[in-house]
């Protein structure tokens, strides 16, 4: 199970292969929920996701035997882009397998950062990423299911609290669990008093009904969602950590999503794909709650088409 030391070894790890990204605010969004709230922009992370972080400390751990052979992995976008960049930084082969459905933007961004792509059907990543990896011998680096990229998404919490040290909540999306995974073990060791939410669409709300019924369940096949970066099933272990750290998941729908990415865009001149605009949308869902209260928020990415502009 990660722990704290884990993610503050990968905050030592990473450093210099990211940003420390900075936190934004909005009198407006303020006003709106009668709160304080704090906007950690992953978005303007490396790859313009927080999955570098994770890809970063994952890449960088290999020894040198291992990461010789190269890396691979399945992604919807931002995980493969991360797994690309921090490749090349090391400078090792990266091949990743994504589903045929992906966004246009998100496979030219994997391709740019030099990785060899595979498309798929959606439901057959895991299989098709197994053989590849059993035929080419890379290691495996899981998007969410892997002990060193939970670690690795946790360093953007540790940040928040080193800037905002007294927030009473914060509130991540959850798609495959690793953000909030590693953002729930750095709250609840440093503060520990403070709220731990996760943010996820309703069309694919297998984290929401798997902490209600506290067995893990099955992704939801065949959704249609915004949320591209949400749609894949929550983890084993990220399962078992939401579980121990008392994690609360906001369920939220596709037209508050593309709402809370418009906000963004309109009055804080941030792009934020709707997959990240989840927390928006679930802190005016629960508004009421978080009066008078100082709230962080971890923006997960802006890498979009735009495709959900006119709706």
């Amino acid at each position: 199970m990660t722990t704290l030391a884990d993610i503050r070894a990968a905050a030592e790890r990473i450093r210099g292969h990211v940003h420390r990204t900075p936190v934004m605010t909005s009198a407006t969004l303020d006003r709106e929920l009668g709160a304080q709230v704090f906007a950690k922009c992953e978005n303007l992370q490396k790859v313009g996701a927080f999955k570098a972080r994770g890809a970063c400390n994952a890449v960088m751990a290999l020894d040198d035997a291992a990461a010789a052979r190269g890396v691979i992995t399945h992604s919807s976008g931002n995980h493969g882009a991360a797994l690309a960049y921090a490749a090349a930084k090391r400078g090792i082969p990266c091949l990743v397998v994504m589903p045929d459905t992906a966004p246009r933007v998100k496979i030219d961004a994997v391709r740019g950062y030099g990785a060899e792509i595979v498309l798929c059907k959606a439901t057959e990543r895991d299989a098709t990423s197994a053989r590849l990896q059993q035929q080419r011998s890379m290691a495996m680096v899981h998007p969410f299911e892997n002990a060193f990229v939970i670690a690795g998404q946790g360093t953007a919490a540790l940040e928040l609290l080193e800037d905002i040290p007294d927030l009473d909540a914060v509130i991540v999306p959850v798609g495959g669990g690793g953000l909030c995974a590693g953002t729930a073990v750095v709250m609840r060791a440093l503060r520990p008093q403070a709220a731990m939410l996760g943010a996820e669409p309703k069309a694919v709300d297998d984290a929401a009904r798997s902490l209600a019924t506290g067995v893990r369940q099955p992704r939801v096949d065949n959704a249609k969602s915004w949320g591209d970066g949400l749609m894949t099933g929550l983890g084993e272990p990220n399962f078992a950590l939401l579980v121990q750290h008392r994690v609360r998941i906001v369920t939220v729908d596709e037209q508050a999503m593309v709402d809370g990415a418009l906000f963004f865009l309109q009055r804080m001149k941030l792009v934020v794909e709707p997959s990240s605009a989840t927390v928006l949308a679930a802190l005016r869902a629960i508004a009421p709650e978080l009066r008078g209260k100082r709230v962080g928020m971890i923006l997960s990415g802006g890498n979009t088409d735009f495709a959900w502009l006119p709706r």
